[in-house]
């Protein structure tokens, strides 16, 4: 039976350190031995502050790797931005300056091993210290997420794909978000982290993953020895329906979500902001195609914030953007819903807005409930 443990928290590192390594003991004890490596992987999307909820927080990474370094283990801390320097992000989230002093190893993934994951993926890339690390602790962010409706444990381990090949596997999933998050599911058996932690003491709600979402203090940890047990608890707590985040509907389905024991009180948060324009799935199968198309949510532009960076052309793995006509202009025939351009969006400017056929279809579908 999984283990998921729920307390109340605040960045103040003289409370804070206590109770990660609290989590940490009951959960990983007999996991962490003595010269493992350890690989600590942390949400690190892309250059924020910490008051900007994008990020895992350091002072949680800096708790992390003393429980480590206590125990007599190398820990290493690693990802893989979806843009950006790794370097310039741990200066600028101040990582850099909680790790200082202490002998731990802080690199982005580099390497790949290839690593089977099963049908129909087979051997695919993933980062060579993800594969080879003795123990692996996962440290994600509580956020919504505009394809994926929130981003918790299971998706933060997709940061072990390097590079952009992120993008390669969003175009190869396309429009259809359930078989991306069969991927997802998929790469996180792959790397089967020991432990997750969860950052919800400012988490993020709105238009996420990046700065286009609102900060919103919630005020806890939550820790567990199976991520979709707390990505579970952590739906309840934000008043979703587990089976609408697509990735633990996959695992729903796959009879991949384990009972558990809840240590802890649970808060209620009420009127947790999400993505505009959920997902809707519904009708025949052969039909599953068209009606994602023009129901889901799209990438939208807000000009006054937009300061043609370029870099949502960059990563858009559709090549659906343009700027050569002194703004931002998508393709919705080659868009593919992926939201990669909300969540490097450095400035906020872009964020999921829902279609017309979304809000039609959403109200027909309410009339008949």
């Amino acid at each position: 039976m999984a283990q998921v443990i729920v307390r109340r928290a605040e960045y103040d590192y003289g409370r804070l350190r206590p109770l990660v390594f609290h989590l940490l003991e009951t959960l990983a004890k007999d996991k962490i031995k003595p010269a493992g490596r350890v690989l600590i992987k942390p949400n690190m999307l892309s250059a924020a502050r910490p008051g900007d909820a994008v990020l895992t927080h350091p002072l949680i990474i800096r708790a992390v790797v003393e429980y480590v370094l206590e125990k007599g283990a190398r820990p290493q801390v690693s990802d893989s931005p979806a843009i950006g320097s790794f370097e310039t992000i741990l200066r600028q989230n101040g990582t850099a300056e909680a790790l200082q002093g202490l002998p731990v190893d802080c690199r982005p993934f580099r390497e790949t091993a290839a690593a089977d994951i099963g049908k129909p993926y087979g051997r695919i890339d993933i980062a060579r210290d993800a594969v080879e690390a003795d123990v692996i602790i996962n440290l994600p962010k509580l956020k919504t997420h505009s394809q994926m409706l929130l981003t918790l444990a299971v998706k933060n381990t997709f940061g072990c794909i390097v590079g952009f090949k992120k993008s390669q596997w969003h175009m190869r999933a396309g429009v259809d978000t359930l078989a991306f998050a069969r991927l997802l599911v998929a790469i996180h058996q792959a790397v089967k982290p020991a432990v997750s932690i969860l950052d919800g003491i400012l988490a993020l709600e709105g238009d996420g993953p990046g700065k286009g979402g609102s900060p919103r203090k919630i005020g806890v940890l939550i820790g567990a020895d199976d991520s979709f047990a707390l990505d579970c608890v952590a739906c309840e707590m934000v008043g979703v329906a587990y089976k609408n985040v697509p990735i633990l509907n996959v695992a729903s389905d796959r009879q991949m979500i384990p009972s558990f024991d809840l240590d802890g009180v649970l808060p209620a948060v009420a009127d947790f902001r999400l993505p505009a324009g959920g997902r809707l799935v519904f009708g025949p199968q052969r039909m599953q195609n068209f009606l994602r198309r023009h129901t889901l949510a799209e990438p939208a532009c807000d000009a006054a914030l937009c300061r043609m960076c370029g870099k949502c052309r960059e990563i858009c793995p559709a090549e659906a953007i343009a700027d050569d006509r002194g703004k931002i202009e998508f393709d919705d025939g080659k868009c593919i819903r992926c939201f990669c351009c909300v969540e490097v969006c450095p400035y906020g400017a872009l964020r999921s807005r829902e279609t017309l056929g979304g809000r039609i279809t959403r109200r027909l579908i309410n009339a008949l409930s």
